[in-house]
């Protein structure tokens, strides 16, 4: 099967697609593509929404920010589910259906393409993806700065400080020879900068030949980071 520049070929036995690209640019975008993979609990919830006018969508939109933002309030589920006439829990669960879809999309930075390609299997109108997609637009920009708030604050590398400890000898075996590396690990409990988080200190002991091990497998880390393969994802990612 041809569809434009592609070369689509299905093989038996099995099903194995593969894949022929003739345009560099289509290889970018199917590298770059960010498709949500949506629970069928995810969908139940969201089903409810195909069954309500669009000016209660954004309703739910606006409704899921408050969530976000104040937390929960059950009178409003309950206002809203005697307008409706449904029951309280399918609301709540299609407002935090939504509110999860648009949280899911902001985090991962859809595209207006990708999100719509990841509503597609939701079976709505196309009017109905269009609100959704004009909705996670319009509170994407509010939504991003929430997650940053939401995300824990990682403690950062400040200083270290190290002793190698050797037991030469003991009360059961006299000649004998053990080193130990132990660490001080001091680290930033405020960001990059310190700031008012304070510091803390993590003590850690490690065999030399652990350390060498670590040691190895971080170099062929970063042997791998500058490999013209690695490079070329890269390029393609962003």
């Amino acid at each position: 099967m041809t569809l434009g520049s592609h070369d689509y070929t299905h093989r038996q036995p099995g099903t194995v697609w593969t894949v022929e690209w003739t345009d560099a640019l289509c290889w970018r975008r199917l590298i770059c593509a960010m498709l949500l993979v949506l629970s069928e609990q995810h969908k139940g919830h969201l089903s409810f929404l195909s069954s309500v006018d669009p000016e209660v969508v954004a309703e739910f939109g606006r409704i899921a920010l408050d969530f976000l933002r104040r937390g929960t309030s059950p009178k409003i589920y309950e206002a809203a589910a005697r307008k409706l006439g449904a029951s309280v829990e399918q609301v709540q669960r299609a407002v935090e259906g939504l509110m999860f879809l648009v949280l899911e999309s902001c985090r991962h930075t859809l595209s207006e393409t990708d999100f719509l390609d990841s509503i597609l299997v939701l079976g709505f109108s196309q009017e109905l993806n269009n609100n959704l997609l004009q909705l996670y637009l319009q509170q994407s920009a509010q939504v991003r700065p929430l997650l940053a708030q939401l995300t824990p604050t990682l403690p950062n590398y400040h200083s270290l400080e190290w002793r190698l400890d050797v037991n030469m000898s003991s009360r059961t075996l006299r000649q004998q020879l053990c080193p130990v590396m132990t660490l001080c690990l001091l680290l930033n409990k405020g960001g990059a900068g310190g700031g008012a988080g304070g510091s803390e200190r993590r003590l850690l002991q490690a065999r030399p030949a652990t350390l060498l091990h670590l040691l190895s497998a971080l170099e062929g880390a970063l042997d791998t980071l500058k490999s013209s393969h690695t490079r070329r994802i890269l390029r393609n990612i962003k």
